[in-house]
């Protein structure tokens, strides 16, 4: 029997011709995979370089830009994004970022095939991908969001200090703004940075006064990186005022003074302050930073600690107060140290015990700030940004001016620690016990300390051309 020809042809046809099961689910499914891990990618895939530019272009820009701020090293992204305007801007690129990836997603499976949304296995792909997108995104939006609300703390203000109270004494009401801008003339970027740093020791529940029994001027010379750090004793007093008077208290008063007296200091409490340091050590002050030191504990755990070298053996029996009956203490041995933030403020604060005081307690500031720079600089800390800066926010005031955040960073990085002039005003060198009362008060010798303000701030000194002038007669 003689075959059928048509039968034959259709029989004898390869099987390579034969059609194949559409695959356009799958194509689509790989599609969206492809724009989530770079928007574009997808449509590459799907043939259209076009939109595939217009997804990459924005995403390359962002990170070409995240890149160059790497360069100079992840602390300072930390640092500008403490700016507010900078962190709003940050949050913004974020959650547009977010967006822009999960619709470049979307697009691919358009371009792909539209009917693909019909498809459960592109449905779940796209859900589950727009979901780890935006849990990414968000966690960054929430880490800008918390550097942005520490900057609106640190750049915000703080309650009036006020002098120590007296044993039994009933403390009155501290509320007052500090200003938040600079003081005086605003030094010009190539211009010496001075500012005041001062130790808020108020605790909600604990104590109603701030006390001003931390003092320490820092200043750095952007031209040559010279710093230096003069830490003034709470107890100075009968000091010259800018406009001639002398104030016969204690310097740790003076801020108190001025807020009961606005008719003597109307330009308020801590300009008072910063005009009275900065014309007794020959520079003025146009910058303050307040930090609350029970906060300091926090900042210094989130950093890791710090590393200090203890000159001398440390024995205050009374620091801390006392619990069941019995005192708390602080002990520390003389050498190298890794102090936590709870022995880190001891080191700050103990004054008490042989070989101890006020002034040794200065220079042990001096040192713990020094220390708490290199950690804040170290690259290591980068894990611990979010709670450092949540730290940050309810530790430190400033009226410094975020913009040149960046500025004090690179000149942080600048100086050594051995470069760093550091200078306590304490008898015998620069001041003396007043011999005619039974308070406790150092008058300062102003010929030292003239001699030194030139030695420290070169021609920036008030001293540098002009004779040392005798102080005035109180003020009434």
């Amino acid at each position: 029997m003689t075959p059928d020809p048509d039968q034959t042809s259709r029989l004898d046809v390869p099987t390579s011709t034969q059609p194949t099961p559409r695959t356009t689910a799958t194509s689509a499914t790989r599609a969206t995979f492809l724009s989530f891990l770079w928007p574009g990618l997808g449509q590459w895939y799907a043939h259209r370089p076009r939109r595939a530019v217009l997804f990459a272009v924005p995403i390359a820009i962002v990170l070409l830009l995240a890149l160059f701020l790497l360069v100079g090293g992840v602390e300072r992204i930390a640092v500008a994004i403490l700016n507010p305007s900078t962190a709003i801007a940050v949050i913004v690129v974020v959650l547009a970022s977010a967006a822009w990836r999960i619709l470049s997603m979307g697009d691919a499976i358009e371009v792909t095939d539209r009917r693909a949304w019909r498809q459960r296995s592109t449905l779940a792909t796209f859900g589950v991908l727009a979901g780890v997108t935006a849990i990414l995104h968000g966690g960054l939006a929430v880490g800008a969001y918390s550097a942005y609300d520490a900057g609106q703390q640190i750049f915000g203000e703080v309650p009036t200090p006020t002098e120590s109270p007296a044993p039994g004494a009933t403390p009155g009401p501290t509320e007052a703004p500090l200003p938040t801008s600079a003081v005086g003339e605003v030094p010009e970027e190539h211009e010496r940075l001075t500012i005041l740093i001062t130790g808020i020791d108020a605790e909600p529940g604990v104590r109603t006064t701030s006390l001003t029994d931390t003092m320490i001027i820092a200043s750095i010379d952007p031209n040559t990186g010279e710093a230096s750090m003069v830490s003034v004793p709470r107890d100075l007093g009968r000091f010259e005022l800018p406009d001639g008077r002398t104030y016969t208290g204690k310097v740790n008063s003076l801020m108190t003074y001025a807020k009961n007296h606005p008719d003597e200091f109307p330009e308020g409490p801590l300009p008072a302050l910063l005009g009275a340091l900065g014309h007794l050590v020959g520079v003025p002050i146009p910058y303050y930073a307040a930090i609350n030191l029970p906060g300091f504990v926090s900042v210094v755990d989130a950093v890791g600690g710090i590393d200090i070298n203890n000159q001398r053996d440390i024995n205050d029996p009374v620091y801390g107060g006392w619990t069941d009956g019995r005192p708390i203490g602080f002990r520390l041995k003389a050498g190298k140290h890794h102090l936590d933030g709870q022995e880190a403020l001891a080191y700050a604060r103990s004054r008490k015990g042989a070989n101890n005081s006020d002034f040794r307690r200065a220079r042990r500031q001096q040192e713990v700030l020094l220390a708490l720079r290199n950690r804040l600089t170290d690259p290591t800390v980068v894990p611990q940004i979010p709670s450092l800066m949540s730290a940050l926010g309810d530790t430190i005031r400033t009226n410094f001016p975020p913009e040149r955040l960046d500025e004090i960073l690179d000149l942080a990085r600048r100086v050594n620690d051995d470069d760093v002039e550091r200078i306590v005003l304490g008898p015998s060198k620069y001041s003396e016990r007043a011999t005619d009362t039974n308070l406790y008060i150092l008058i300062p010798k102003l010929d030292a300390i003239e001699k030194t303000s030139v030695d420290l701030y070169g021609e920036d000194s008030r001293f540098w051309t002009t004779a040392a002038a005798p102080s005035s007669s109180p003020a009434p």
